[in-house]
This record gives C-alpha cells, structure tokens and sequence, in this order.
C-alpha cells in the first residue's frame, strides 16, 4: 500500500521558497535577428573549441542551445545521457545546458574535469522541496526500507541513498527490489512514485514532492485535445498527475517519449511534458505532428504552461557569459561526491546489466513490453 508521509514535514515551506525563486529569475529574451544569432552561435562555437570545452544540453532547453550543442560535437539528452556523454567525451570541460543537480551529477561522475553550469541559478522544484536535513530525518524514521531517490535531486540527497533512479529504469529496479521483499523509501516525486507502486505492487513510502511543470496538466483540457485528434497517440511523463497518466498511450521518460514518437506509426501525437522536447521530436521525425498537452483545465494555475522557468535560463547569451567568466566550476564535497557515485554507479550497472540482453528492432509494437521500461531517463 502506498504511505505518505505529512507535507509539512517533508516539504517545509517549499512552496514559498518554490515561489521566491521563480520571483527571482529572469528569463533572457530571444535574440530577434537571425544574422546576430548565427554570429552569436559561431564565436560561441569557436569559445568552446579554445577551451577544450563540450556542450551537452537537456531536451527541455531552447532550441537554440539544443542546436548549438550538435552542431559542435557535444549531445542533448537526459539527465543521464549527459553526464554519460560528459564522462566518456575528451574534453577537459563540460558545458552543462540543464539544471543544478544535473551539472552535480556530471562532476560526480567526472570528478577530474571541470564542470560549468549555463547558469548557476537553473535548479528544480523537486530538487528544492527534498532538502537534505529534512530527508536525513525522514530517512531515520523509516530504517527499515531501502531507500530510492530520483535523479533530480542534490547531490546531499543522493549520498544518502542506496539507489539513485531514472523514469526509465526506476520500474525496473523497483520490481528488482519488491522482488527480494524490500520495502522502499521513495523520494521526492510523488506522481512518479506513485505510479510505480501501481505498476510494481511494491510497499512504498512516498515524498510529497512534484515536478512546477508535470504537476500543472489537466485531464479535462487533455481530453479536450484528444477529442480535437482522436488518431493522435498521447505521450504522458510519469510525472505527471495519475488522472493525466491513465489516458496515455505511452507512458515514459523523455528519451522513452522520443523514440515513441521516432517509431510509432502515427503521424500526430499529443506530448504531456515540457515543450522543449518537441524541438528534438519536430527534428527527429519530420512530417509529423506534435500537438502540447495543455495546462488549462479545472483548478489550472498555468504557473509553466509546460516551460520550465529554470531549464528557460540556458540562452546562448547566458552561455556567452559563462565562457567569457567561466569560474571554478561545480564543486561537490568529497563525502557527499563518494556517496552519490556510490548510488549512481549502482544504477549505471544494473541498466548496463539489462541492455545487455536487450535487442530491440525499429517496430515498437513488436517490442512494446521491453522498451516500455528501458532507456535513458
């Protein structure tokens, strides 16, 4: 059965200091002029060269970045993907387009490199409402279960955990552990959690945690848009709220999300998580149409209408400013940098362990059961 334990114990004042951070941070504007674009993108593109530098950027970031991240040798994908591709790639720095705890993961797993954020103040909201205290205490009252926490946490969060977890392989290594009779404590995300306690049957001790953007989608406005296209597939992240997730076609993470969209046969799709990634699915599958879930709908607040106001900050002018004062770089604390590698490596090698025996061809329907579960997140 699920548990959750009091909001105000796990989350304390998490929406006030939810709302003074999106009060405090300024999404740059667009550059207007494609000519100061593209010469924008070329010194950039040279900067990163002379500083033995690689970009990797997160699906949710502008397109702009996306592009320039490619164009140049680096990747955009997810979380995981980009601290993989920041460990395995040459360069001496990395570049990171996302969020906080995504640039601590990269320095977790690259310790020797020099690890530069886009902008320093691009965090989470799941990140925000797991402090470390708080989650040491939740820890300590629960010591009977193993404890699981999502990649979008702080680096402090993870160190205190056994496992560190992907939306793609979460299933997997829940199912691993219910298997062995273990109970779980989850954290932060409690759409995600819940929906693999539905899945798994597992016991699971639930964060009161939620993703700004997933958590403001609406089944009523996604019903709406599914009677507008009733042909089109529905691709819902399982951070999403349980009432949006049961109309989905395909439930997974973004990559997961990607190549559903890559794949099936359909030729619209109604895509509930943030818009960025509909820049990599426009490119990606060409000719096809992708429709955003909407955020309207009863008890709507459309605080993100599907943007996330941290992933906004990464503009090509943001990253200008981070070449041109590059800075130290991310730091993390050798206890705490030792802990979360712990957890994460743990991660790496279970899913390494099951792409191992996994082969899946182009037809997503002759493998729906294997690729719903595995992937990058």
């Amino acid at each position: 059965m699920i548990q959750r334990y009091p909001i105000d114990v796990c989350q304390p004042d998490s929406q006030d200091a939810l709302s003074r951070q999106i009060t405090w941070h300024d999404v740059p504007p667009k550059l207007s002029v494609q000519s100061d674009k593209a010469a924008l993108k070329q010194a950039l593109a040279k900067q990163l060269k002379e500083q033995d530098a690689v970009l990797v950027a997160h699906y949710y970031t502008d397109p702009d970045i996306q592009d320039l991240a490619l164009e140049t040798g680096g990747c955009v994908g997810d979380s995981l993907e980009m601290a993989r591709f920041g460990q395995e790639h040459t360069a001496s720095t990395v570049l990171v387009a996302g969020v906080g705890f995504m640039a601590e993961s990269a320095k977790i797993l690259s310790p020797e490199k020099r690890v530069l954020a886009v902008h320093d103040e691009a965090t989470c909201s799941l990140d925000l409402g797991c402090a470390p205290e708080d989650f040491k205490q939740f820890c300590a009252a629960h010591p009977d279960r193993e404890v699981v926490v999502y990649a979008n946490t702080s680096a402090a969060v993870k160190a205190q955990a056994d496992w560190v977890v992907t939306s793609s392989i979460a299933l997997d290594i829940v199912r691993h552990l219910h298997a062995q009779g273990k109970k779980i404590l989850w954290a932060p995300d409690r759409h995600l959690g819940s929906y693999i306690q539905k899945q798994t049957g597992a016991d699971m001790l639930l964060w009161q945690g939620s993703c700004l953007v997933h958590d403001e989608f609406k089944a009523d406005g996604l019903k709406a848009v599914m009677s507008e296209h009733p042909d089109a597939q529905v691709l819902v992240h399982p951070e999403s709220p349980a009432s949006v997730v049961a109309l989905a076609n395909v439930v997974g993470s973004t990559t997961q999300l990607l190549r559903a969209a890559i794949n099936h046969s359909a030729d619209t799709f109604i895509v509930a998580t943030d818009q960025g990634i509909l820049h990599a699915m426009r490119q990606q599958a060409p000719g096809k149409t992708f429709l955003a879930a909407p955020t309207a709908g009863e008890s709507a607040t459309c605080k993100s209408c599907a943007y996330c106001p941290w992933m906004a900050l990464n503009s090509l002018e943001a990253l200008r400013q981070r070449l041109s004062q590059p800075g130290p770089g991310i730091q993390v604390a050798s206890d705490l940098r030792e802990g979360a590698r712990r957890s994460l490596q743990r991660m790496m090698d279970f899913a390494a362990a099951q792409q191992s025996n996994l082969r899946v061809s182009a037809d997503l329907a002759e493998h729906s059961q294997q690729f719903q579960h595995v992937g990058a997140a």
